[in-house]
C-alpha cells in the first residue's frame, strides 16, 4: 500500500492512517512535562508498535541545575532502531543529528531539519522514518549534570505494512584530518598544488552497504591553521563512489563550497531549504564552520554500496577538525556502526589552537 507524502497538492486527499504521538507530557496533569536524565543514563523515550512512520520529532533540553552546561549538545547521544534490530540505524550527538555541530545551537531553517528560538535550542526533524514492526528512540546522556529532556515524537499508524523496504539512517563521524606540513611548501602550493587521482585520504562522511539512496549531510570544520596567509579551508572536491566504482567516481565535484551550493570562498551566512552555511567562520576563514546539503529533490541512489567523501583542502593538504552527520535510506541489514567516540573525544577543540600539534592530537588518540 502506498502512503501519501506532504506535498501541498496532496493535502486534500483522503488518508487511511491515524495520527499519534509520544511525548514527555506530565501524566498527572501537572506541568512537569519533561524526563529527568542523569549522567551516564540511557533512557528509551519512544517505543511504537508498527506499521507506521515517524513524521516529526521535536526536542529540547534544559539543566536540572541552575546553569546551562557547555557543549551539552555534543554530550547527549540520540539513537534510533527499526523493526526489532539490535544495533542502531541512527547514532549521533543530538545537536549534530539536528543539523549543526561544534556542540552549539543556532537558529536556522532547512527543509528536513531546523533549530528554532530560543537560540536554536528547539530542535526539529521532518525526515520520514518508516517501520513495519516497531520503532525505538533512546537518549544517552554523558553530561556532567542532570538534564530536563522534553520531546514530541509524532507519527502515523497504519493498518497495512508500509510500501518500502528502505529505512532511515544517520551516522556521525569525526576526524582530525592528516594533511601536509605548510612550512615546507608555498602557500599557493598548499592551497592549490598537487593532484588527487585516487580519492584515497579523503574525509569520509558515509560508507554504506545495501540498496538505497543518500539524502545529504551537514559538515562541520574547525580551521586549525594559525597563519596570516590566505587561509581558505575549502577547495576540496566532493567525490561520491557508487557500487564500488574506481576513481574518478561518477559524482565528482569541483570544490567544497560548490558541493554545498555556495561559491567563491563564502563568508556570508545563509540557510535555504536544501543547502546553507550556518556558521561561516571568522576573519581569514578562521574558527568554526557549519554547512549543510540535503538531497531532497536529487537523492543519490545506490544498488550495492556508497562511499561519500570530500577532500580536506585541495589534494588533502589541510589538517583541520572535521565532523559530519550523513543521512540516507537503505535496506536492512545495514553495515554495523562503530561505537561512538567517548564524550571527551567528542568535545570541540579550543578556539585558539595550541602551538604544539600534539596538544590537538590528544583529542583524537582513540
Amino acid at each position: 500500500m502506498a502512503f501519501l507524502g506532504s506535498s501541498l497538492r496532496d493535502l486534500y486527499r483522503e488518508r487511511n492512517a491515524k495520527r499519534k504521538r509520544t511525548s514527555s507530557y506530565d501524566p498527572t496533569g501537572g506541568n512537569r512535562d519533561y524526563l529527568s536524565i542523569h549522567p551516564g543514563e540511557v533512557q528509551e523515550i519512544t517505543n511504537i508498535e508498527g506499521p507506521g512512520c515517524i513524521t516529526h520529532i521535536w526536542m529540547t533540553m534544559a539543566p536540572l541545575t541552575a546553569e546551562m552546561e557547555e557543549y551539552l549538545h555534543r554530550k547527549v547521544i540520540i539513537r534510533m532502531y527499526w523493526d526489532d534490530e539490535e544495533t542502531p540505524s541512527v547514532q549521533a550527538p543530538i545537536g549534530d543529528f539536528f543539523g549543526m555541530g561544534h556542540g552549539v545551537t543556532k537558529n536556522y531553517s532547512s527543509a528536513p531539519l531546523q533549530m528554532s528560538p530560543e537560540d536554536g535550542r528547539s530542535m526539529n526533524s521532518f525526515f520520514a522514518m518508516p517501520f513495519n514492526k516497531n520503532a525505538r528512540i533512546e537518549i544517552e546522556s554523558n553530561a556532567e549534570n542532570g538534564i530536563k529532556f522534553y520531546f514530541y515524537t509524532d507519527y502515523e499508524k497504519y493498518e497495512e505494512e508500509i510500501d518500502s523496504n528502505l529505512r532511515f539512517h544517520a551516522i556521525w563521524n569525526r576526524e582530525l584530518t592528516d594533511g601536509i606540513d605548510d612550512s615546507e611548501v608555498s602557500n599557493e602550493f598548499y592551497t592549490f598544488g598537487g593532484k588527487n587521482t585516487t580519492g584515497k585520504g579523503n574525509y569520509v562522511m558515509l560508507e554504506a552497504e545495501g540498496k538505497g539512496h543518500y539524502v545529504g549531510c551537514n559538515l562541520n570544520i574547525h580551521n586549525l591553521r594559525p597563519t596570516r596567509e590566505w587561509n581558505w579551508y575549502g577547495e576540496g572536491d566532493d567525490m561520491i563512489f557508487i557500487d564500488g566504482e574506481e576513481w574518478p567516481p561518477s559524482l565528482h565535484g569541483t570544490g567544497m563550497e560548490d558541493y554545498f551550493n555556495t561559491a567563491w570562498c563564502p563568508t556570508q551566512e545563509q540557510n535555504t531549504p536544501y543547502h546553507g552555511l550556518i556558521l561561516a567562520g571568522g576573519p581569514n576563514w578562521s574558527g568554526k564552520i557549519s554547512a549543510y546539503r540535503y538531497h531532497i529533490e536529487d537523492p543519490v541512489m545506490f544498488d550495492e554500496s556508497i562511499k561519500v567523501t570530500i577532500e580536506h583542502g585541495h589534494n588533502n593538504h589541510r589538517s583541520d577538525d572535521y565532523s559530519s552527520t550523513a543521512y540516507w535510506y537503505q535496506t536492512e541489514p545495514h553495515k554495523e556502526f562503530d561505537k561512538i567516540l567517548p564524550v571527551e573525544k567528542r568535545l570541540p577543540l579550543p578556539d585558539i589552537k595550541p602551538q604544539n600539534p600534539e596538544e590537538n592530537q590528544k583529542y583524537f588518540d582513540y
